[in-house]
């Protein structure tokens, strides 16, 4: 409930400033919304990373290797 909480002030302009004077709790707040970024596809194939390329190259493997 408490991250849920710091994760809702993070969000707000207000917040980041609030959170900047506690440095730890600044950086574990930004670090875990920059991470929430990469369920979004378009940051992850920006970023190097395509599930669906992954997925599909892994399904051409199994049925090269005949598995199911």
């Amino acid at each position: 409930m408490g991250l849920r909480a710091l994760l809702a002030i993070g969000r707000r302009p207000r917040g980041v400033a609030l959170l900047a004077r506690a440095a730890p709790w600044d950086q574990l707040v930004r670090g875990l919304l920059t991470v929430g970024h990469y369920d979004d596809p378009e940051v992850s194939r920006s970023l190097g990373w395509d599930a669906d390329a992954v997925v599909a190259r892994g399904r051409e493997l199994r049925r090269a290797e005949g598995r199911p």
